[in-house]
C-alpha cells in the first residue's frame, strides 16, 4: 500500500508535471488563455516543432545557456572551496558548539532571497558601504562599478547558495574516522599531506554531492541574476521566465526549460554512476 501511494505520488507530482511541460513545446502559441494550442487535441496530432527549431537555430538561447552553466560552475566551485573550510570547522568544534555554528550557517534561509539580495544592492551600489570604506581609505577615487555586474550575481549567487555546499560537507566530515588521520600523521605526514591524502578522499562523495546541490539550481536561478545583473546578462532562467511572462510563448519556455533539464541531468546520472561503482 505504501509502494503503491509511493509511486503514485512520483507519477502525480513529478512525471505528470514533467510529460505536460515536454508536451507543450510542442504546441503553437496563441493570443489567449491559455497563450497555447496544445499538441494533441479532437482532430488528433496539431503540433508544431517551431519552437525546437528555433532552440537550435537561434544562437541567443546557446550562448545564454553557455553562459548560465558557466556561472553555475563558477558558483559551484566556490561554494564547494568555501563550504569545505566551514565543514571542516565546524566538525572538529566541539560537539554543543557545532548545532550552534550550522545554526549559523542556515541563518540566511530565515530571510527571504529577495531581502538578502536587496542587502547586496546597497553593498554593491555606487554609493554603498563597499565603495564609501574603499574611497574613505584611500583606495580608490571613484565608486566602482560593482552593482549589475557579473561579479555581483556571482557574489549573491555564492550566499544564496553556500548552505547547500556546506551541509552535506560537514555530515560526512563529522563521521570520518579520526584514527586514519591520525595514523598518516603517525607515519610522518604533515598536515598538508593528511588533508589531500585521507581527508579529502573521504570527503570526495559528500563534495559531489555538495557540487550538484549548487550548481543545478544556480543553472536556472531567476531572482538572484533579476536583481544584480546587468539588464544584458542574460541567464537561461531569466529568458524562461519573460518566455512565460513578458512573450507568453509557451511552448518556447517549455521547450528551453526541457533542454536545461535534459542538460542537468547528465551530471545527475553520472555522479549516480559513480556512486553506484564506488
Amino acid at each position: 500500500m505504501i509502494r503503491a501511494a509511493t509511486w503514485a505520488a512520483l507519477v502525480l507530482l513529478v512525471a505528470a508535471p514533467l510529460v505536460i511541460v515536454f508536451g507543450m513545446g510542442f504546441g503553437t502559441p496563441i493570443a489567449g488563455v491559455p497563450p497555447v494550442i496544445p499538441p494533441f487535441g479532437a482532430a488528433g496530432w496539431q503540433g508544431s516543432f517551431e519552437a525546437w527549431s528555433l532552440l537550435l537555430a537561434d544562437n541567443f538561447y546557446l550562448d545564454t545557456l553557455l553562459r548560465s552553466l558557466r556561472l553555475a560552475t563558477v558558483t559551484a566551485a566556490l561554494c564547494l572551496a568555501l563550504g569545505f573550510g566551514m565543514a571542516l570547522g565546524i566538525a572538529s568544534a566541539a560537539p554543543r558548539r557545532q548545532a550552534l555554528l550550522l545554526a549559523l550557517v542556515l541563518l540566511p534561509f530565515w530571510t527571504g532571497s529577495v531581502l538578502r539580495m536587496a542587502a547586496w544592492v546597497g553593498l554593491l551600489r555606487d554609493g554603498g558601504w563597499i565603495n564609501a570604506v574603499l574611497m574613505q581609505a584611500g583606495l580608490i577615487t571613484e565608486p566602482l562599478p560593482l552593482l549589475y555586474s557579473e561579479g555581483a550575481m556571482l557574489v549573491g549567487m555564492v550566499h544564496g547558495y553556500l548552505p547547500f555546499a556546506v551541509l552535506p560537507l560537514t555530515a560526512a566530515l563529522t563521521k570520518r574516522d579520526l584514527r586514519l588521520e591520525e595514523a598518516a600523521a603517525d607515519l610522518g605526514a604533515g598536515r598538508a599531506t593528511v588533508f589531500l591524502t585521507v581527508t579529502l578522499p573521504l570527503a570526495a562523495p559528500a563534495a559531489a554531492a555538495a557540487f550538484l546541490l549548487v550548481f543545478i539550481p544556480a543553472a536556472g536561478e531567476v531572482v538572484i541574476p533579476e536583481v544584480l545583473g546587468a539588464p544584458d546578462s542574460m541567464l537561461i532562467g531569466r529568458a524562461i521566465w519573460g518566455e512565460f511572462f513578458q512573450t507568453r510563448d509557451w511552448p518556447q519556455a517549455a521547450a528551453l526549460s526541457t533542454a536545461l533539464l535534459a542538460l542537468l541531468l547528465i551530471p545527475m546520472a553520472l555522479y549516480q554512476r559513480l556512486s553506484v561503482v564506488r
